[in-house]
């Protein structure tokens, strides 16, 4: 498979393109990420490039901004719709604003569909959910009152105010959390999904609340950011950072003990989900209605609610049990 760079629309704007040299036939589906560098979305890409080598006929263009904004991404966005590409497959920094950008894509004949983060309905055709929102919520909070038997004070480090899915989590987990005796949230904060700004976060965290006990991370950058942070501040086995994170780059600080155990889905599954869907809508091999049964390939079917969206898998947890059989795959 051939990988290269082209320039989309501005300097702050970078496509790779991945895929066997495109025939005239081919179809071009643009996989957009809320920000390029970040590790979930690049195993993302991989399972894109992994379904378009199992259709043959399919060009996968793997671009985002290089921060996560939603004018970056209707940059991008507009930037696909003058290439005439098939189809956008899209995680998105924010629900409602990239909605007029997206409806232009879709009143040019251009496939849109949301995963990961979702659009507004009114954006897309169908939304692909990793997982239950209900199960993510309950299983982030979870995994922090796991290791608080008497409870104590927990804090949530999510990504940016305006993130779809982390906003959905969270609010799932405030709906459970009186469930766990003892657990008491006590703060919200952002980091945007910037290492930096999200290590600033959660040493702020930290020094508001002596009492900390756990820190609650809904995102691959923050966790790792927070993990940093706790260790940095010697705090490690006090402080458990949790939430949702990838092996590779958890796995260090699982073995420190910054972090007890965190789950995650396997992002490469859901990079290749997301193709799928796009492929069949674009094709016409696939309607998204309400009741609708779309295929994915080796990942069965996604069954579409009547909001046209479906979830994936169930979160799976990583711990120091079977961390070691993960940390090199993605």
């Amino acid at each position: 498979m051939k990988l290269w760079k082209s320039l989309l629309a501005a300097t702050a704007v970078a496509a790779v393109t991945i895929a066997n040299p495109a025939q005239a036939e081919d179809k071009r589906i643009a996989l957009v990420v809320k920000a390029l560098g970040i590790g979930f979305f690049e195993a993302a890409a991989k399972g894109a490039e992994e379904a378009a080598k199992e259709l043959g006929d399919v060009e996968i263009i793997y671009t985002g901004p290089t921060d996560t904004t939603a004018e970056g991404q209707i940059e991008v966005i507009n930037a696909l719709i003058a290439q005439k590409v098939d189809a956008i497959a899209i995680s998105a920094n924010d629900q409602d604003a990239l909605v007029p950008a997206l409806k232009k894509a879709m009143d040019r004949g251009i496939t849109v569909i949301s995963w990961d983060s979702g659009v507004a309905p009114e954006g897309r055709q169908l939304h692909l959910n990793p997982s239950s929102n209900p199960l993510i919520g309950n299983m982030i909070i979870k995994l922090a009152a796991d290791h608080l038997p008497d409870g104590g004070d927990v804090a949530v480090l999510s990504a940016s105010a305006t993130a779809t899915n982390q906003n959905i989590w969270i609010e799932e987990m405030n709906k459970v959390k009186d469930n766990y005796p003892g657990i008491n949230v006590v703060a919200t904060v952002y980091g945007d999904d910037l290492a930096d700004k999200s290590y600033r976060e959660a040493q702020g965290l930290m020094q508001t609340y002596p009492d900390l006990k756990a820190i609650i991370a809904p995102t691959s950058v923050g966790i790792v950011a927070a993990a940093q942070a706790v260790s940095d501040a010697e705090k490690a086995g006090q402080i458990n950072v949790t939430g949702l994170g990838l092996p590779s780059e958890m796995a260090g600080h699982i073995e420190t003990g910054a972090s007890k155990s965190f789950a995650i889905w396997n992002p490469i599954d859901l990079g290749y989900s997301a193709t799928m869907l796009a492929y069949n809508l674009s094709t016409g091999k696939a309607e998204a209605a309400p009741g609708a049964e779309i295929e994915m390939g080796r990942m069965g079917t996604l069954t579409l609610n009547d909001s046209n969206e479906g979830a994936m898998a169930d979160p799976f947890v990583y711990d120091s049990s079977n961390i070691d059989d993960f940390k090199d795959i993605f």
